[in-house]
């Protein structure tokens, strides 16, 4: 039995291993500051091993130069490697929250780069030489595609909740149905915004229902807003009932209070056209007498992270003016992705072709079987994958099945879109070998 002094012994000097053809070749093609910092936590992991367990948890061949060049040459492609990658995104979920949601249409990745790459006209007018506002790159879109009267972008819908609350109704009410005290990603709560905004919490109704009158009745003069919640992210069925957007709009104008609606993943396409559930449009709310919408850019908008607020321009000026509107406001990268993409849905079928989320989610079956299919055939022979199922010597087989596909980012929560998988079966392994 060799002690902890012999086996620390056997390390190699960090010197000597710098010196070897191999940790000189990574040297070359990264840098000696890079490849001896990971030299140097190679080795002493090593040695902290053998100080704490000896060699009850060390190999002495562990020590070996080879080894442990190897190992070197592991950390530095670690440390060198993107931490933020891209990934194959095999989960059936379209839009991933863990794999970064939407997807950008190739224009709006074309004009990120561009803008990203050069001087650009942010926050300059070009006609007039002078100081401009970074939101018209984008308002003019917004009110065409919406009809809204003014409209702006922050950083996410959370940040656009945030700054209508605190804008509009900070140290007052604020009335929303007791069903629609959403949560959604990472613990976040409509009421811990609400409380962040200062305004004050007004519950009504039950959770299961809620009627004009329980608004009505919770009217007061310290009222700022009715605030109505898409529960996008999840389904209340049975006994349920739920207030009618053109009715809560027609109480506020009636008692001079305005009517924010969030629509949560928020879209500007009736997904019903394309066999989809119904989910509400950012115009059909509007339409409906809606006084001020915010909802997500990178949801079924298919666009990046933004917060997309439209409504009555009194109300949007509003928010540009106060203090929070700069600490929430988007950069040139999400205003030059934002702009392309909502160019897109000035025509609808542009769009859907377009925007990758909606052309994933309104694809037709032949052609959701077309490419289940060469995927397939690109797979058979690799590795010894066959495509006939009766071949017992093969170590799997692969074969194009049906199944079902999911919206996901908080939206459709109850919709499984019919699709076609392909399964790659394993013949020697289960799910407990």
């Amino acid at each position: 039995m060799e002690g902890k002094q012999s086996l620390l012994r056997r390390l190699p000097a960090i010197s000597h291993l710098l010196e070897t053809e191999e940790i000189a070749d990574l040297i070359r093609r990264y840098s000696h500051k890079i490849v001896s910092e990971a030299a140097g936590e190679v080795v002493e992991g090593l040695r902290k091993r053998i100080l704490a367990h000896g060699e009850e948890d060390f190999d002495t061949r562990e020590a070996e130069p080879g080894l442990i060049i190897r190992l070197i040459n592991e950390l530095v492609q670690e440390k060198t490697q993107p931490h933020l990658r891209k990934v194959i995104n095999a989960t059936g979920i379209v839009l991933h929250t863990n794999l970064g949601r939407a997807v950008l249409a190739r224009e709006a990745v074309a004009a990120l780069a561009e803008i990203a790459g050069s001087y650009n006209n942010l926050e300059l007018d070009l006609a007039t030489g002078e100081r401009g506002s970074r939101y018209v790159h984008v308002a003019d879109l917004l009110c065409r595609l919406t009809g809204a009267e003014a409209g702006m972008v922050v950083n996410n819908n959370a940040a656009a909740v945030l700054l209508v609350l605190s804008a509009l109704a900070k140290g007052q009410q604020v009335i929303v149905s007791r069903g629609q005290l959403v949560e959604i990603g990472g613990s976040f709560r409509i009421p811990e915004v609400m409380a962040q905004s200062g305004a004050v919490l007004v519950e009504v109704g039950a959770t299961n229902k809620t009627h004009l009158r329980d608004y009505e009745h919770a009217v007061t003069e310290e009222t700022a807003l009715l605030l109505k919640v898409h529960t996008s992210n999840y389904k209340i069925v049975g006994f349920t009932a739920e207030v009618d957007t053109k009715d809560l709009a027609r109480l506020g104008h009636s008692k001079e209070i305005p009517v924010f609606e969030d629509l949560g993943s928020g879209v500007l396409v009736d997904l019903s056209a394309y066999g989809l559930a119904k989910e509400p449009t950012v115009q059909e709310s509007l339409r409906a007498g809606v006084d001020i919408v915010t909802c997500s850019g990178d949801k079924l908008f298919g666009g990046p992270q933004a917060g997309i607020i439209v409504g009555r321009r009194e109300l949007i000026e509003k928010l540009k003016k106060h203090p929070l509107a700069r600490a929430l406001r988007v950069d040139k990268f999400t205003l030059a992705a934002m702009e392309t993409t909502l160019r897109l849905y000035l025509d609808e079928k542009t769009a859907v072709s377009a925007v990758p989320t909606l052309r994933m989610l309104t694809m037709a079956r032949e052609e959701l079987d077309r490419r289940a299919k060469n995927f397939a055939r690109k797979l058979q022979g690799r590795n010894g994958i066959t495509a006939d199922v009766d071949i017992p010597a093969a170590p799997a087989a692969v074969e194009v099945i049906d199944g079902f596909s999911q919206v996901g980012g908080g939206a459709l929560p109850e919709e499984n879109i019919p699709t076609r998988l392909v399964a790659v079966i394993p013949r020697h392994t289960s799910v407990n070998s």
